[in-house]
């Protein structure tokens, strides 16, 4: 089971309805199948809140981090609200008769979004200064137009969502301090504009006020029956609320507003009507107004008891004792518990650690629980079944520390039933549980365990001469049928009333005993026997007895604890327990103290005897379990020699079986063999018989492969032939683009003779009119030298030395040039020789181009002679299919036309015959420059070294022998070219011009 976080209902399916569990999960359920619908998980946190649309089709589910729109339909999360975790979500919901959606975050901002687009529409206005409070509840009214926030402040905002404007403030009594809860009363006649609000406080009351006026009409609930929570039923009739006290009180609405309803009077003595119409409607619930009178009444009686409660002057002694810790005081405490029967449920164990001064020793408690489980409590669970887990494993923690904290705990047999209800009650705090139960034994058990492991007949005996004293009748009564105190009182002690009390009932008596003196236990056995007198006396069996004091009666507890505090005055004092009973002394702080009031030698025979039993406990189960073993083995070899002796039988069985089976299948055999041999000879028939029929089709498939190859051979013959003659075409091609090739270089080698010729009478001319200026310069020279002797005869003698010298000069310079013009001379001698190879060289080459086109044809005739050959032949083969044959050799003349006729098409666009050209022109051009580097090596002017002479002849030398190897490394550069085209142009023509494919059919006329 888990706890419910929120609910709703409404939903488009009326059967069914939402529910938010404490495992952050929401559940959908029918209530009419009882089963679970659908299962919504997403939330990281619990769910404070459910919102249903008005169409039942949507909700809202709001945690502190999140909201979640769903589809109610397929229970799918259509949208999530996410929000910073420093901001918080307070509430999602939607507004009715709208399709918007208002959130509330814990800043105080409010948004109003659409349902559909989930769009944000508006925000309201943030509050006036001063009028900031945190909210925490909402309401809105049946139209959706007004909106009432509250938190925790005694005032009200209250917004109008038509115009987004806070229309006024309301501000509550003084004594609200923070509103918890907020809801519309609803009315059939408002149009859904409601104007009555009711106002859940934190003094547990609910005001319903109107919002209008501003005027209080009435409230439920109060301070000593306050609600925790209410709900107003859709019609406005009920009003249903859930109390402090955990009761369901349901209020009439038509009740409560009777006098509200009446024509209002003057304006000041509303309020005073209004209270009485509190008061007169509180009478219709009998619960409320009960409830008030008797505290009201109680409030009085009690005005003597505060008197108690002053300090006497010279009590400093009895104060000091009387001094509790956290500042309360016992004998204050007494006299509230003595006005109010119990202490506020809110507060009591607040107020029972401090009378029982609980020293909170966490490492002693840490040392008993360390312990482990005590061997005495390993199996309580047998003795004392529970549903509660939980609840199991505190009970056997405080048991088997009590158990370790003294030895006789463990072996008293009524411990569980005496510590149950504080372990109960204390489940959450064990230490606090565990220390309640010790200091509940060491002060109220006093001399319980000194008869051990017998009853403690001193305590019983106190009783027994409490009830002498009291009710000497009830005493005989119970001494006539032989109802000892074991019977009658010792269920009541060993169990400290759980029994036979319920749980409020408990915590009241407990109340009193704790704030009492030890003996206070022992009158409250007492009382509750006295009390219980009529019942008793109409006993008359043990049976009925026993049952009365192990059951709860129909008996009124605040009638037993007035008649203990009797008992407590009017005992006598020689029989009172409270001269017999220690007072009250608390745990030590820091290590709990030693317990030993006991008869250690029974409780340590005891334990000694338990650890025997438990010894040969452990061995009789060893001995058990190795005869079990034994018998198991025994068992178990028995069943194997059985089994053995079984499959032996039948092993026997099955050879026999198997025998006649052999014989059976032998006869068959030799039948079947018989059939074999038959089907043997039919077989080896039908094997001759395929035999020959496959010889037979192996001729067939022999003759039909003879004659594909035959086909075969036919076409690869003509596309030989075919193929040859392409490759004829080709080579005639290639002859003539060579005899084109070489009638071009010849042009260009006559051309290039032409320009040496003319170059070289350049060259003469250039000579003889440079030896012609020579003369024309001597003879100047001389014509001079002649005048200057007429001129001048008396420098003749001065002169005639400088005259010759200068002649000498001139004699010199006259046979350098003479020797200069002789080594031009022999140079041109040189050049011209060397044209002279050249051109022998040239005519060589034209031979041997004329020896190998001459080569080349008659290789082509000896070709033609073969084709033509193999043509007959072929004629003479195929004399058969003369008409197929000439039509066939037609298309294949077409054909090489066509192929020839793209060869050369090829050729004219292809760019050989560019390359060719730019060859020679480059050689041209090289001879050219050659010779005029040549030229330009001779001297232009009449001045030239002698020294020159050798480094031109071998220059020249060098350059023939140069030229020579270019010529052959072209004409190979050029032969090679031709190749490569002659190929280029067959892969063309192949390409272009495929063989074609003959089919194996014949052509008919």
């Amino acid at each position: 089971m888990q706890a419910c976080t929120a609910m709703a209902f409404n939903l488009r399916r009326k059967t069914e309805f939402l529910v938010a569990l404490a495992d952050y999960s929401i559940k959908c359920f029918d209530t009419n199948t009882k089963e679970l619908v659908s299962w919504m998980r997403g939330h990281d946190s619990s769910v404070s809140s459910i919102s249903v649309h008005g169409s039942g089709r949507y909700a809202i589910t709001t945690s502190t981090d999140t909201a979640q729109l769903w589809d109610l339909d397929t229970f799918q999360r259509k949208r999530k609200l996410n929000v910073r975790q420093s901001v918080g979500i307070q509430k999602v919901f939607f507004l009715p008769l709208s399709n918007t959606i208002l959130s509330c975050f814990k800043d105080n901002s409010i948004f109003a979004w659409e349902c559909d687009t989930l769009q944000c529409k508006y925000q309201l206005p943030t509050p006036i200064e001063g009028s900031m409070l945190h909210y925490k509840v909402f309401a809105v009214t049946r139209d959706g137009r007004v909106l009432i926030t509250g938190g925790k402040s005694n005032h009200l905002h209250m917004w109008c969502l038509e115009s987004k404007q806070l229309l006024r403030i309301i501000q509550m009594p003084t004594k609200v301090r923070a509103v918890r809860h907020l809801e519309f009363l609803p009315d059939s006649f408002d149009g859904g504009s409601n104007q009555v609000l009711g106002v859940l406080s934190q003094d547990n009351i609910m005001r319903f006020i109107n919002i209008q006026t501003c005027k209080l009409l009435f409230d439920i609930g109060s301070h000593e029956d306050g609600i925790s929570t209410a709900a107003i039923s859709p019609n406005g009739r009920y009003i249903a609320s859930i109390m402090e006290n955990g009761s369901l009180s349901i209020y009439s609405v038509q009740a409560l507003t009777q006098e509200v309803n009446k024509p209002p009077p003057p304006l000041v003595k509303v309020v005073e009507d209004l209270s009485k119409s509190k008061l007169g409607a509180s009478n219709l619930t009998m619960r409320v107004t009960s409830g008030r009178w008797e505290r009201a009444w109680k409030s009085k009686g009690n005005k003597t008891q505060t008197r108690v409660l002053k300090p006497q002057v010279n009590s400093s002694l009895e104060n000091k004792e009387n001094e509790l810790p956290d500042g309360l005081n016992k004998k204050r405490l007494q006299a509230l518990l003595k006005g109010f029967g119990e202490y506020p449920a809110k507060y009591r164990m607040f107020v029972w650690r401090a009378l029982l001064q609980l020293p909170e020793n966490h490492l002693a408690f840490s040392s008993l629980i360390d312990k482990g489980i005590h061997s005495a409590f390993v199996h309580l669970q047998d003795d004392y079944p529970m549903k509660s887990r939980k609840l199991l494993r505190v009970l056997q923690r405080t048991l088997s520390a009590l158990a370790h904290w003294s030895a006789i705990f463990g072996e008293t047999p009524y411990i569980p039933l005496l510590a149950f209800p504080f372990v109960k009650l204390f489940q959450n705090n064990q230490l606090i549980c565990f220390e309640v139960v010790a200091t509940v034994i060491v002060n109220w058990c006093q001399h319980w365990f000194e008869y051990f492991p017998n009853p403690p007949v001193n305590i019983l005996s106190m009783v027994e001469n409490i009830l002498a004293h009291q009710d000497k009748e009830l005493l005989q009564h119970l001494i006539n049928y032989n109802v000892t105190s074991q019977l009658y009182a010792w269920p009541l002690l060993e169990t400290l009333f759980s029994e036979v009390l319920t749980r409020e009932e408990w915590l009241k008596v407990f109340d009193n005993i704790f704030s009492n003196h030890p003996s206070y236990l022992l009158m409250m056995v007492a009382a509750y026997i006295v009390c219980s007198r009529a019942p008793l006396l109409h006993c008359h069996q043990t049976e009925d007895f026993e049952y009365f004091f192990h059951h709860r009666n129909n008996l009124d507890i605040n009638v037993v604890i007035k008649e203990a505090y009797h008992f407590m005055e009017a005992t006598p004092a020689d029989i009172h327990p409270q001269h017999m009973l220690e007072d009250f002394i608390p745990l030590t702080k820091g290590q709990y103290p030693i317990f030993n009031k006991y008869p250690k030698f029974i409780v340590d025979y005891q334990t000694q005897e338990r650890e025997r039993i438990r010894q040969d406990e452990i061995e009789y189960l060893r001995e058990r379990q190795l005869v079990h073993e034994i018998e198991a083995k025994a068992l178990q070899r028995k069943v194997d020699d059985e089994a053995w002796y079984r499959k032996q039988e039948l092993l026997c069985e099955a050879e026999e079986q198997r025998r006649k089976i052999l014989m059976q299948e032998e006869e068959k055999l030799a039948v079947q063999r018989q059939r074999l041999v038959a089907v043997k000879r039919e077989l080896k028939v039908k094997e001759l018989q395929l035999l020959d029929a496959a010889r037979r089709r192996f001729l067939r498939y022999q003759q039909d492969q003879r004659q594909m190859e035959l086909k075969r051979l036919d076409d690869e013959i003509a596309r030989k032939v075919s193929m040859r003659e392409r490759e004829t075409a080709a080579t005639l091609q290639d002859v003539e683009v060579r005899q084109m090739e070489l009638e071009s270089q010849r042009q260009l080698f006559e051309q290039q003779l032409v320009k040496d010729q003319e170059t070289m009478t350049q060259e003469v001319k250039g000579e003889i009119d440079a030896s012609r200026r020579k003369a024309d310069l001597e003879e100047h020279l001389v014509q001079r030298l002649i005048e200057n002797d007429q001129d001048g005869e008396c420098k003749a003698q001065l002169l005639a030395e400088e005259s010759l010298a200068k002649a000498d000069q001139k004699c010199i310079d006259t046979d350098w040039r003479i020797q200069a013009l002789h080594k031009q001379r022999c140079d041109d001698l040189d050049r011209e020789a060397y044209y002279e190879e050249i051109a022998k060289l040239l005519h060589d080459n034209r031979v041997k181009e004329a020896e190998l086109l001459k080569a080349m044809k008659e290789e082509e005739n000896k070709r033609w002679e073969k084709v033509t050959e193999k043509s007959a032949q072929l004629e003479a083969e195929q004399l058969a299919a003369a008409a197929l044959d000439a039509q066939r050799k037609q298309f294949l003349e077409d054909e090489m036309n066509d192929a020839i006729e793209l060869a050369e098409k090829l050729q004219s666009e292809d760019g050989y015959f560019e390359r060719l050209r730019d060859l020679k022109t480059g050689c041209v051009q090289q001879d050219l420059k050659f010779q005029q580097v040549h030229g330009e090596a001779q001297p232009k002017s009449g001045y030239v070294c002698l020294n020159d002479l050798s480094t031109e002849e071998s220059s020249a030398r060098f350059s023939l022998d140069r030229r020579r190897e270019d010529l052959e490394c072209r004409e190979r550069q050029l032969m090679a070219e031709v190749r490569e085209l002659r190929q280029k142009l067959t892969s063309q023509a192949r390409a272009a011009y495929p063989l074609p494919h003959f089919p194996d059919t014949k052509w008919t006329t």
